[in-house]
């Protein structure tokens, strides 16, 4: 692998995940990862842009930020490149009445989309709400659509390589790992013969958005994440560079993974900022 100063060279603008990255969710709001918050201030006090590129499908943008906020990260809600209301934008612009199988949490984002007699189906994490009888109604819509459509908030089962350790679908709070979005994706697709579009990482469009609202070209960023499909092989297919923490859902055996390497690993968002700091501009 190249040396750090060749692999972080003419770097301008960076991506952050959020879960995983910055703090591990879980009940009272969660924490931050150590070093965290210290290295975010360091890193916006460069010259370098930051956005944050997430896929929490269980939070709005705004309760999100508040949660950061409360935990000490300097962010904002207009910093965040996020799912739901990146999907908004997609129903909207499609005449797409959606039924929503979505966290109470987020549900405040769909408040101005009309979801009278559904056309589509949005899925999101909804937690406890992935019930029997929730999944079944939103299997019921799509079989009774001429032409279904589904939406997965993020973190779509299906990625860019096949093998069964890269279909795991999880993320990590302070409790432990949580199943996530993707399995009930995948058993929607598997029922309705029919393949989600996935708003969120590893979506290229989803990617390039953030990037057009940085206002720097793939070539000339770099994203850091824990996951090494959602975030790793997702930035790269973009044309951008990407850094693996070892913090979140990171597992020893992503950094022997066959399909997809990193352009780096390191322990934390601390070291990576570092690291950036010390080569980015050269």
């Amino acid at each position: 692998m190249a040396a750090w100063g060749e692999r972080l060279a003419g770097v301008r603008g960076v991506l952050l995940d959020i879960s995983g990255v910055l703090y591990d969710g879980g009940e009272g709001g969660g924490a931050p990862i150590a070093g965290s918050v210290e290295a975010l201030a360091r890193l916006k006090r460069s010259q370098l842009k930051v956005r944050f590129c997430t896929n929490e499908s269980q939070k709005s943008r705004g309760d999100l930020v508040g949660t950061l906020r409360r935990l000490g990260f300097d962010i904002s809600e207009g910093e965040v490149t996020a799912p739901a209301p990146a999907t908004c934008l997609i129903l909207k612009e499609r005449g797409l009445r959606p039924h929503l199988l979505i966290h109470d949490g987020v549900r405040s984002e769909f408040d101005q989309i009309d979801t009278s007699n559904p056309n589509c189906v949005v899925i999101g994490d909804a937690g406890e709400g992935f019930s029997y009888q929730n999944m079944n109604k939103a299997f019921q819509v799509l079989m009774e659509l001429e032409n279904p459509v589904l939406f997965s908030l993020g973190k779509g089962i299906h990625s860019f390589f096949f093998v069964a350790r890269t279909l795991r679908r999880f993320y990590k709070e302070t409790s432990g790992l949580m199943l996530d979005v993707g399995p009930y994706t995948k058993a929607l697709e598997y029922a309705c013969g029919i393949e989600a579009e996935v708003v969120g990482k590893p979506s290229p469009a989803f990617f390039k958005s953030a990037l057009r609202e940085m206002g720097v070209e793939a070539h000339q960023a770099v994203m850091i994440g824990d996951d090494i499909v959602g975030d790793v092989s997702g930035a790269q297919r973009c044309g951008m560079r990407a850094l693996q923490v070892r913090t979140g859902k990171f597992r020893p055996s992503d950094e022997h993974c066959l399909q997809v390497k990193a352009d780096g690993y390191v322990d934390n968002l601390a070291e990576a900022v570092d690291l950036l700091l010390q080569h980015a501009h050269k």
